[in-house]
């Protein structure tokens, strides 16, 4: 990054974006007047390996980029505390990630947890804070599957007090594909695969009325229990009602048998637009589908030409993108943006508490809270009506899978930003 940002970064305090976290620039001084305390130590749970590996394929690159800011320590209220992450594979498994949720906050004794990336990974481990009374913050899971897989219910109070969230929602999801979908003329059939999961339950009570009211027609075959290895019933009751465009809310190996059984039944012929979730997020969960891999249409969370910075290392989202492609010789991924985004959320909510071995003073410093991170300006100083407080809704735009003729073989397109102007159109959606 450039040696100004730095500087400015370890002299005047975080500057967010132009938004200032409340305390934080006497917090982030590094005089000679502060002093040294324990340390403050961060858990890190991620699927690095399982069903779910492809969104943790930047972790190393981005832990790094963290303690890399954390070096000199973070200074609060006039005390430097030194900065542990630790980090721990979820392994995609819902009782493994209790399981090193457990060890981080019994063994370890952390301050503070993260988490990302699929209920299967961040409900266990917001489940195991919320009972152990450690702050959590995760990301990366539609929020209603969050808060309503771990049994908050809709206009009721928030039953947690120490677990919050940032991600986009089903009514993101709804924005993407009315705006996106009518780029292609289609018959707006809508085949639905959407399994027995956090995931799927959560998509099939909000998103299906939604596209209904927007006069698409819903094909569903019901739920299906995840690890399915035949789907000819589901494919050939979209064959015969000639639906026209397809969504999926999979784990990936799931959607890879559902694609290419898809493909041998003739169904990938007629289909004009295959729009998928969950999966096909990554380079490598599409090019091993080979041509069939072409043209599949998706929605990111996060792309290097995003405006937004890491309040915390002051990395934009285009050098993050290419920092990562630099070191890990693989193409950019959108991972990268929102796993960054935690850590910028840490180190402001930290700042913000004044006292950051102070638990109850981490959680009550959170509406205190706008910062900026690779996925936008998250904001938990102001509320919003129909969702929980302690969560932030993000974009998610949709866009396409296109084949490229350099070295990658394909790239991401965005092709609309209804829910954020501030992202770049790339494109027009493609019939698949």
């Amino acid at each position: 990054m450039p040696l100004t940002r730095r500087e400015m970064l370890k002299t005047t305090g975080v500057v967010l974006g132009g938004l200032a976290v409340p305390g934080a620039l006497e917090s982030c001084l590094t005089s000679s007047t502060s002093k040294t305390s324990g340390s403050i130590k961060v858990g890190f749970v991620s699927p690095i390996t399982g069903p779910a590996s492809g969104f943790g394929e930047p972790d190393a690159y981005v832990i790094g980029l963290a303690r890399d800011a954390f070096k000199s320590g973070l200074s609060i209220g006039g005390t430097n505390y030194s900065v542990e992450i630790i980090s721990r594979d979820g392994q995609s498994t819902p009782s493994v990630g209790a399981q090193v949720a457990n060890d981080l906050i019994q063994n370890q004794k952390v301050d503070l947890m993260l988490t990302t990336s699929t209920p299967e990974t961040t409900n266990p481990v917001s489940d195991a804070c919320e009972a152990a009374n450690v702050p959590c913050i995760s990301t990366v899971v539609p929020w209603e599957a969050w808060y309503l897989g771990r049994g908050g219910k809709v206009n009721q109070p928030s039953p947690f007090k120490w677990t919050f969230h940032y991600c986009f929602g089903v009514l993101q999801f709804f924005l993407a594909y009315t705006h996106l979908w009518p780029q292609v003329p289609t018959n707006k059939k809508v085949g639905v695969m959407w399994p027995n999961d956090a995931d799927g339950n959560a998509i099939r009570g909000a998103l299906g009325p939604l596209l209904k009211s927007a006069g698409y027609t819903i094909v569903d075959p019901g739920p299906y229990e995840d690890g399915t290895n035949d789907y000819t019933a589901q494919i050939q009751r979209f064959i015969r009602e000639d639906c026209q465009i397809f969504n999926t809310f999979p784990i990936p190996p799931d959607f890879a048998t559902f694609w290419k059984q898809a493909a041998n039944q003739g169904y990938t012929k007629m289909v004009k637009i295959a729009q998928i979730a969950k999966t096909g997020l990554f380079p490598s969960q599409v090019t091993q589908l080979g041509a069939l891999g072409n043209n599949l249409a998706s929605a990111c969370y996060w792309h290097p030409s995003w405006p937004y910075s890491s309040s915390l290392t002051g990395v934009n989202s285009k050098a993050l993108g290419d920092g990562y492609k630099a070191k890990s010789g693989k193409q950019w991924n959108q991972q990268a943006g929102p796993s960054l985004g935690l850590f910028d959320v840490a180190a402001a909510l930290l700042k913000a508490s004044g006292n950051p071995k102070d638990k109850n003073a981490v959680i009550g410093a959170l509406k205190k809270v706008k910062v900026e991170t690779p996925v936008g300006v998250l904001d938990w100083t102001k509320s919003r009506p129909g969702v929980p407080w302690n969560v932030v809704p993000t974009p998610i735009p949709g866009g396409q899978w296109v084949k490229t003729g350099d070295k990658y073989k394909i790239d991401f397109v965005i092709c609309e930003h209804t829910d954020d102007h501030r992202i770049p159109i790339g494109g027009h959606l493609k019939a698949y």
